[in-house]
């Protein structure tokens, strides 16, 4: 400490230092006042309307993601697959089927498989079905409709009827909407809209779609 007293260019660096550091804490402070502030202003307590859109990978792994923390909670959480064909697997199915996921596959696929619009149609009426039964059951603490936007896209489900159901769900409940090209209304109608966007892809370096990572 002698020493660093008798030099005045360490001197220098310790109140450089200790001007930095005040510098922080303040800086801090002011950012956790804006924070308690907006936490306190949030009073409302409701079921949340979100959508998650773009055409980057990672949609659905964050619709499964919130049902399993949902799950994680011992809150109930009720899923309908759009597009998925009944005979691929999903790997974060087979862990949610363990704790007694209502669930439910639309089953034909994509489609350019089915090459069938009547197929589709009729599938994706079964399908939506099923996605209002459990938008109207009060037990269900999350839906998660993945993929359901391309229904909206292909004229197979009629968009006022999904935003009726929305909107009539039980109060507490939550509903995630997963897919490319969400229609506007949607968007419009959602309290929460998180967009992914593509920078890379392993699929179009030629890599294909690997298990555990993929589905």
């Amino acid at each position: 400490m002698n020493d660093i007293n008798k030099d005045p260019a360490a001197q220098s660096q310790v109140e450089v230092a200790k001007t930095k550091e005040q510098k922080h804490i303040e800086r801090q402070k002011k950012i956790k006042a804006n924070v308690d502030k907006r936490v306190a202003q949030a009073t409302e307590e409701r079921g949340v309307f979100v959508v998650i859109t773009g055409n980057g990978k990672g949609k659905s792994t964050s619709g499964f993601g919130t049902v399993l923390r949902a799950i994680g909670h011992g809150q109930k959480a009720g899923v309908v697959q759009f597009i998925k064909g009944t005979k691929w697997e999903c790997g974060e199915m087979n862990i949610l089927k363990q704790f007694s996921v209502q669930h439910h596959v639309m089953g034909t696929g994509f489609t350019w498989e089915t090459q069938s619009t009547e197929t589709d149609i009729a599938a994706a009426k079964v399908a939506w079905q099923k996605s209002k039964e459990m938008l109207s059951d009060e037990s269900l603490d999350i839906v998660l409709l993945d993929e359901m936007t391309y229904m909206v896209k292909y004229g197979y489900i009629e968009l006022d009827e999904i935003i009726e159901a929305v909107n009539n769900r039980p109060k507490m409940q939550h509903v995630l909407i997963t897919g490319r090209a969400c229609h506007r209304r949607l968007l419009e109608l959602a309290d929460t809209v998180s967009e992914v966007q593509p920078i890379k892809h392993a699929f179009n370096a030629g890599i294909m779609a690997q298990k555990g990572l993929d589905w």
